[in-house]
């Protein structure tokens, strides 16, 4: 139920864009990065309460192929792809389109963790493979689209997401971009993390709500990238979002808008 935020403070917030076609994987060498980054953000989207966590941040890449955890490949500056966590890689590699597949493990919900989502159902664990698409539209603009399909029958569903990046400053010492999305889930999805079966409305006190599918989420976010050395550097990050369509309709969410905040320091060879 974090994905919104983390696609706020990386996947939008560092759009790497237009470049000349890539090498031959046999002819790149191996790139990767180290950090850690602290991060406040709602406990789930639609929480009212908040958590700060801090996190390691790592990426490697070798060729087309990639292994990251959250945000890890945006950081390192990978390219326009946006693979995000999990094992990825690219299909097609062009100078403007690039087409990826991408493998990653879904946490799931753990249900206790909330005191608003006590007494529903956990989300298991799953597998789910992301088809990701980016199209350079000039050399500081890039629009993306992804889907995400829950592989194991877990009752993750499928999400899917359009976003628009805009790097609108850039120097040897600081480099600012932006990013807006709108994101979307099926009805799987959305009565998984925002649905409540009549089963559960004793023990959570909740109302019944089975949603269909429709829009998920609206989201902004604004990012920063500051250069140490030749290899340590500084980032950071904010943005917000907007719960719309089922989502927002559910008796799980306390407040529709949410806001997110993070800063980290890594280092990449």
């Amino acid at each position: 139920m974090k994905r919104a935020a983390s696609t706020l403070a990386l996947g939008l917030a560092l759009p790497a864009m237009a470049q000349p076609a890539a090498q031959e994987p046999e002819s790149q060498p191996a790139r990767y990065l180290l950090g850690a980054s602290i991060a406040s953000r709602p406990e789930y989207d639609g929480a009212s309460t908040r958590q700060t966590k801090l996190r390691p941040l790592w990426a490697l890449q070798w060729g087309r192929w990639r292994i990251s955890t959250s945000g890890g490949s945006a950081i390192l500056g990978f390219g326009r792809d946006a693979g995000g966590a999990g094992a990825s890689t690219l299909l097609i590699d062009g100078s403007r389109l690039r087409l990826g597949v991408a493998l990653r493990m879904d946490s799931g919900r753990d249900s206790g963790d909330a005191s608003t989502t006590q007494g529903l159902p956990d989300v298991k664990r799953t597998l789910r493979v992301r088809l990701y698409a980016n199209y350079a539209l000039a050399t500081d603009w890039n629009l993306g689209a992804n889907l995400s399909q829950d592989v194991l029958g877990h009752k993750g569903g499928l999400t899917g997401g359009v976003d628009l990046g805009w790097r609108f400053y850039r120097s040897p010492t600081l480099e600012w971009a932006s990013g807006i999305g709108l994101s979307a889930a099926d009805a799987t999805n959305l009565r998984s993390y925002f649905g409540v079966p009549e089963s559960a409305v004793a023990a959570s006190g909740k109302p019944a709500y089975v949603p269909g599918g429709g829009l998920r989420d609206l989201h902004a976010g604004v990012s920063f990238t500051r250069p140490l050395s030749k290899h340590w550097f500084v980032f950071g990050g904010a943005g917000a979002s907007r719960l719309l369509g089922p989502a927002a309709d559910s008796p799980l969410t306390q407040q529709r808008d949410g806001t997110y905040a993070n800063v980290g320091v890594a280092w990449r060879n």
